[in-house]
């Protein structure tokens, strides 16, 4: 049964529960798996480091043979070998030997620490020895092979978005592909006949588009860049043909305007010429109220208001809700903290979200001049947005929000 005038976590629930995660898999090289998420567990098929290895510059040896080194009498050491990150020592350090190593070289077999190489003393006398001023440690300075990642351990779980980090470990344990979920095909329709593109002359009634820009461009900040884009006048039967083209080939379509109650809100007419079926209209919040949502064959298709701010913000509040269901994308995960109001509220009505700036566990707002849902450059620095709850009461400056993060 189709709602009306519905909370947002209402609206939310109803849509998340209608879309389902796309399993399909497939498989890319590393450089390729930012922004994915990972469709199966990952092992390491070896240890990382692969070696024990020294973790600065300096000398490697015995520890024992340091045992009875002091500043007066330091130990002295024969320098057999000089071992560079990516050599291989093929002997052992022996009793009385040491082997100068450089940063990430192998420690070498025999030796069990090392000392800094500015720790040592020079002998002028014995070129080729090193002076050991006090004893070493038994694995002192001294990086364990395996002590990072075991061979066989799991390093990285299925549904984990892969960011830098996650490439990082990937690569450090020689995995040079993976298995990941394919990524969401997006439609996105910017509804108007008001609407023109920047770099034409623009017309006598007409404005220039700015939610293209914003939706598409927040949709590949995200990650998700539509596979298709454009602007469409304000004609129902136009608007029909392009979804009803494009469907099978989208897993998620976005349009903003046309979801009002004016002549020229199209959907209204768009959705029965599809004999598509409507779950919501109509959010009980600001900016963004008209916003609505429905499936057509069993895709889901999120029309918001066609207001600059609030697309932008129901981008935030509904369409990465959608994403979030349909990629498993933690980072698309809505986060939500506590913060003190910087200076006073004093709108009351409905369910507010407002733009701000959080900085320091403080939320500072535009002036209330500046909340219009059509004002766009207030949205500048913008952060955050504060959740005012429905009120009657103003809200003085220290008071607690709650504010979603962007």
């Amino acid at each position: 049964m189709e709602r009306m005038g519905i909370e947002l976590e209402e609206a939310v629930k109803l849509m998340t529960s209608r879309i389902h995660r796309i399993r399909d898999v497939e498989t890319v090289e590393l450089a390729e798996t930012a922004g994915r998420v990972l469709a199966r567990d990952c092992y390491s098929a070896m240890d990382s480091p692969p070696f024990d290895r020294s973790p600065l510059d300096g000398y490697a040896f015995r520890s024992q043979d340091s045992a009875q080194a002091r500043e007066e009498s330091p130990v002295k050491l024969k320098v057999t070998e000089v071992l560079y990150a990516g050599s291989w020592y093929k002997g052992e350090v022996g009793p009385g030997q040491a082997a100068r190593i450089m940063t990430g070289a192998p420690i070498p077999p025999g030796a069990d620490c090392v000392i800094r190489r500015e720790e040592v003393l020079a002998l002028p006398d014995a070129p080729d020895f090193v002076g050991i001023p006090h004893p070493v440690k038994a694995f002192e300075n001294f990086c364990f092979r395996g002590e990072d990642i075991k061979k066989g351990s799991l390093v990285l779980e299925r549904g984990t978005s892969v960011g830098y980090l996650e490439q990082g470990i990937l690569a450090s344990v020689g995995i040079a592909q993976a298995e990941v979920y394919r990524r969401p095909r997006i439609a996105l329709y910017v509804v108007g006949d008001e609407l023109q593109a920047p770099g034409e002359e623009r017309e006598p009634g007409k404005i220039y588009d700015a939610n293209y820009w914003i939706l598409s461009g927040r949709l590949k900040e995200l990650g998700y860049p539509p596979v298709k884009s454009r602007m469409v006048g304000d004609d129902p039967q136009a608007m029909a043909r392009e979804i009803q083209e494009i469907i099978d080939q989208v897993d998620l379509v976005v349009t903003t305007g046309g979801v009002s109650v004016g002549d020229k809100d199209i959907f209204h007419q768009v959705l029965p010429l599809l004999g598509a079926r409507r779950v919501f209209w109509k959010v009980r919040m600001k900016p963004g109220a008209p916003a609505m949502f429905a499936l057509f064959k069993g895709k889901p298709m999120v029309h918001l208001s066609g207001n600059p701010f609030a697309a932008a913000a129901t981008l935030e509040l509904l369409v990465r809700p959608a994403l979030f269901q349909l990629t498993g994308d933690r980072t698309l995960a809505q986060k939500r903290v506590r913060a003190a109001l910087g200076s006073p509220f004093t709108k009351s009505g409905g369910r507010r979200f407002v733009r701000g700036r959080l900085e320091n566990g403080t939320v500072t707002l535009p002036p209330l001049e500046k909340h219009a849902s059509g004002m766009l450059f207030s949205m500048k620095d913008c952060n955050c947005l504060a959740d005012f709850p429905p009120s009657k009461v103003p809200l003085e400056a220290g008071a607690e929000v709650e504010v979603v993060l962007l």
